[in-house]
């Protein structure tokens, strides 16, 4: 069995970037302060010292220019990271990601590919506001051309970023900033994970909760009081939002009968809204109960602490639909 030290989901991170331009002198990263400054998140501290400026690219605040850079150098042979700083501004980039890097692939009859990392956090937790705190991960899932990808630890972390820069394909990494801190082991030497399969981070008989990102830990949080009301739920961290794991929900489905989707991610036409429709398809004879989602409500994020605690799902809403299913 490999040893395992313990480090910060940020710290894995950052692993991951050193340890993948070290194997390989076509990864470069570009971003905004991510040099000196190490990143708005401190992520990419020492890697500017490390490999220099012309590998570690500061950029002006102009996200269009930044992924527009990147593509361009992922197509000319090297193998970019691009981080947008908050994932809310990807919309600033969405011409350059989702009009060109996810369609060079399939117009040029597969003769060309791009090896595009870009690197964003989501989430709320840290009242940043309404245009710091979106989860939008589903925009991204709903193009064809990109993997999107979304750890909840840091063995993850690190074996789907360092995956991600080895796949040909655009990928959307997304990271949670208020988990940037969250500390879990990270395996020596620490192994890649192959993008596309979930990890089931608790074994259960009763419901199947499907979650990933932050939302795993809130699902691990509601689990021991559900046990002493004797619940057992099973927890699946899905890692890969697209493509993801259908096979791995559908057999802890037929397990369990009964699914509950858990995301921090506004609710309506989110990622559990996509799972709950495919499980209907091909799993609904296994069900015993109607499917439910738990996430975010139609809203705006809000800015004050109190109501983004309101706003924001939990491991107490969680365990009220768990067992509202089981009623």
């Amino acid at each position: 069995m490999s040893a395992a030290e313990t480090v910060r989901i940020g710290q894995a991170i950052g692993r991951a970037l050193g340890d993948a331009m070290a194997e390989d002198e076509r990864v470069i990263l570009l971003g905004e302060d991510i040099g000196a400054a190490g990143g708005p998140f401190g992520v990419t501290r020492g890697l500017y010292e490390k490999f220099g400026a012309q590998r570690v690219l500061d950029f002006p605040i102009s996200e269009a220019a930044l992924v527009g850079t990147a593509l361009g150098a992922a197509l000319t042979g090297y193998k970019p990271v691009a981080e947008i700083m908050f994932m809310d501004f990807c919309t600033l980039a969405m011409d350059a990601l989702v009009n060109q890097s996810a369609k060079v692939h399939f117009m040029f009859g597969s003769q060309t590919s791009v090896p595009l990392v870009v690197r964003t956090p989501h989430g709320g937790g840290l009242n940043a506001g309404a245009q710091h705190s979106q989860c939008l991960e589903v925009w991204f899932a709903h193009i064809p051309g990109l993997i999107v990808v979304c750890p909840s630890n840091p063995g993850d972390a690190y074996g789907l970023l360092v995956a991600s820069i080895a796949n040909p394909n655009p990928v959307v990494f997304v990271e949670n900033k208020a988990m940037y801190a969250k500390k879990g082991p990270l395996a020596t030497p620490p192994a890649v994970v192959d993008i596309g399969t979930a990890r089931i981070a608790r074994e259960g008989r009763d419901v199947t909760v499907v979650s990933y990102g932050a939302a795993v830990h809130w699902a691990e949080e509601a689990a021991p009081g559900l046990a002493a009301d004797g619940i057992e739920i099973e927890i699946i961290d899905l890692r890969t939002i697209q493509p993801w794991d259908e096979a791995t929900v559908l057999t802890s489905l037929a397990k369990t009968h009964r699914l509950v989707i858990f995301h921090e991610a506004v609710e309506a036409f989110g990622v559990g809204a996509e799972i709950a429709a495919r499980m209907a398809d091909v799993g609904f004879d296994e069900l015993d109960a109607p499917i439910r989602r738990v996430g975010a409500p139609y809203c705006p994020v809000p800015y004050a602490p109190a109501l983004e605690s309101a706003y924001a799902p939990s491991a107490t809403k969680l365990t009220a639909a768990v067992k509202q299913i089981l009623n």
